[in-house]
């Protein structure tokens, strides 16, 4: 049997925690500045989200100071 075509979505990894630990913030911290719950942030961070609203992604990246290409990134 074949193995199963990885979709698109599926290529996508966020780098949450690498940038957390680059900036030395947690899930936590993040998510009280930015105005996303913990369980939102943590379904991003494990790769299980399947939609980010832009403002969201915005949000991230400005408490960050990151760029998209440097939160989300194709496997």
């Amino acid at each position: 049997m074949a193995p199963a075509k990885q979709s698109e979505e599926d290529m996508i990894h966020c780098r949450l925690d690498e940038l957390l630990e680059q900036r030395g913030m947690t899930l936590t911290e993040l998510s009280r500045e930015v105005g996303v719950t913990l369980a939102n942030l943590s379904v991003l961070k494990n790769d299980r989200a399947r939609a980010i609203r832009f403002s969201t992604l915005a949000a991230i990246c400005r408490v960050l100071e990151c760029e998209v290409g440097d939160l989300l990134v194709i496997d």
